[in-house]
């Protein structure tokens, strides 16, 4: 398959807002896809190589795409730089200066898919002495055979900037289409084949083949899949309502989620609720699993809580947001932040997946395997009762001892991964906040000149693109002691912009941020149409990834509460 094929896939999604109109153009496309080319060249559709589990990148900035643009064009540095400065994308940029360059010559080979990919692939391997110079010399060997416009999404590519609005819903609706036309059921069963394994290659691969093969797919311990998600409430009855009677009522710890994986071969990996392997930053976790879980393989879903070692105090998520962040000085880490694993559900166990018992059988396997040591690891505290009165007295005395609120489940229901189902629900007091992610920034001035000190912030669209809510520029902290700082928050999202103007930059939307406000209101000057009044950041969600941001729905459900609640006033 020609790399052309591809960059005329992308025009053609790039010319489109239209949802449907993009999932009709790839689901033709993914047919193609089957018969001339590889499962894992469908990672391109996202800008990638590899499974978006894998937190490999291409380690390639604005420099060197523009000395490879240089080098295969034949155009000064000095002088795409200044270009570049005033086109502000550099895959125009790159089209326009390849297109010249081609007009001046006979040269009209064509560029393979699979020479793209496999260089590609070869940049996020490089690394060492002269690893600069040989990425160069991978990107002018594929920039020297591309076309204009292929040289624009090789250019994009490489700064993880498509522009296609390529969304994994519609990936997904697209692999319905394109393999199960008139079965609509079969939209769900792509996605919980994917919230397994997180990886399209596979699913593409398999769907290709037919239903029976795609239900084949089941969950692999050693690879991060998602957590299944709960919906809010804030009242007992709307819980009782959701989950029947008897349920499951347990703490809602105030830690970071983790999903725990011991695979066939004995090895030990955490990976956060974002898909992010945090093993090496947790040694002491790895070996109270290896001494307090016995069984040969699992996936446990818990919360990791951080406590203080001289008072053994628990301590708010904020402290233990330290620890996941941190690559380095881990002895004195763990030493100063121990913490607490409380498990409440078991996905895999002995060699088999077990989502699909109910939870009251999960959870009798859970605690049957697990030693309970204080502030080591224990089961997460719970009772199960058909009493209001009883769920709402462990409300209480679970918000006195200082948890966030309590987790309310359905006794007979399945895991189900990567959604909100209704079969568990969250309920704690009322706070004005959301989720959200980061999706541009200002640098400062004065005493923080040189550190992005105001953040845009967005939330999800309903075809899971962004939109703005405001800028928020207070919460952080200046002193490490106190929290994260505007210089760690700065260096967190230095590799993450994208373009910018002056001191505004535009980030790639990654970092998630709690954001507490006093209200909303309705706002022009935004695209979501709302504005968030005195918004301040209280967290840094590290663990956390783009699937657990507040949508628009959530923002315009929120209005309807405060618009109800003003109202009852008057």
């Amino acid at each position: 398959m020609q790399y052309s094929q591809f960059v005329e896939l992308y025009e053609s999604l790039a010319k489109t807002p239209k949802r449907l109109e993009k999932t009709s153009i790839l689901a033709e496309f993914l047919k193609k896809l089957k018969s001339h080319g590889k499962p894992q060249w469908i990672y391109l559709l996202k800008g990638r190589v590899f499974p978006e589990y894998d937190p490999r990148e291409f380690g390639i900035s604005d420099k060197i795409t523009i000395k490879a643009i240089s080098k295969s064009s034949g155009v000064s540095e000095s002088e795409i730089m200044r270009k570049y400065k005033k086109i502000g994308d550099i895959g125009d940029l790159a089209e326009s200066l390849v297109a010249k360059r081609k007009q001046s010559t006979l040269f009209s080979s064509k560029l393979s898919t699979e020479k793209v990919f496999e260089n590609l692939k070869k940049l996020v391997e490089i690394q060492g002495h002269g690893a600069v110079e040989k990425k160069l010399n991978l990107l002018c060997e594929i920039l020297n055979f591309a076309s204009g416009k292929e040289a624009k999404f090789i250019a994009r590519t490489l700064l993880n900037d498509l522009r296609v609005g390529m969304a994994d819903g519609v990936i997904r609706d697209s692999l319905a289409l394109a393999f199960f036309k008139d079965q609509p059921e079969m939209i769900e069963k792509i996605e919980y084949a994917y919230d397994l394994v997180n990886d399209y290659s596979l699913v593409f691969e398999t769907a290709s083949k037919g239903k029976k093969d795609l239900e084949k797919i089941t969950i692999i311990p050693g690879r991060p899949m998602k957590v299944m998600l709960p919906i809010k409430v804030t009242d007992i009855k709307e819980a009782f309502r959701i989950c029947g009677i008897p349920l499951a009522v347990e703490h809602k710890y105030d830690g970071f989620r983790v999903l725990i994986n011991k695979d066939e071969k004995g090895n030990i990996s955490l990976f956060t609720r974002r898909l992010e392997n945090v093993t090496s930053q947790f040694p002491d976790v790895v070996e109270t699993i290896k001494k307090h879980v016995k069984a040969s393989s699992f996936i446990l879903d818990s919360e990791v809580v951080g406590f203080d070692h001289k008072t053994k105090k628990y301590l708010p998520f904020e402290a233990i947001s330290q620890r996941i962040k941190r690559k380095y000085d881990i002895d004195k880490l763990q030493k100063n932040l121990p913490v607490e694993i409380n498990v409440f559900d078991i996905l895999y166990y002995n060699n088999k997946a077990i989502e699909n018992l109910t939870f009251k059988e999960r959870r009798s396997i859970l605690t049957k395997i697990i030693k309970e040591e204080s502030y080591k690891i224990r089961p997460s505290m719970q009772i199960v009762t058909s009493k209001e009165s009883e769920a709402l007295e462990f409300y209480k005395k679970a918000l006195k001892i200082g948890e966030e609120g309590i987790m309310l489940k359905k006794l007979d229901a399945p895991y189900h991964p990567g959604r909100r189902v209704g079969y568990m629900v969250k309920m704690k007091p009322d706070s004005a906040e959301f989720d959200l992610v980061i999706t541009g920034a200002e640098y400062g001035s004065g005493k923080r000149a040189g550190w992005l000190t105001s953040y845009i912030v967005a939330c999800k669209s309903l075809d899971n693109g962004f939109l703005e809510l405001g800028k928020v520029s207070t919460g952080l902290k200046e002193k490490e002691e106190e929290g994260t700082t505007y210089e760690e928050m700065t260096n967190i999202l230095k590799p993450l912009i994208m373009d910018g103007k002056g001191k505004e930059v535009r980030i790639k939307p990654k970092i998630i941020v709690t954001v507490k406000y006093q209200n909303i209101q309705r706002s022009p000057s935004y695209s979501s149409g709302f504005a968030l009044r005195f918004p301040r950041i209280t967290a840094f969600r590290p663990e956390r990834g783009i699937h657990d941001i507040a949508t628009i729905k959530d923002i315009e459900k929120e209005v309807k509460v405060i618009r109800s609640n003003v109202s009852g006033l008057q």
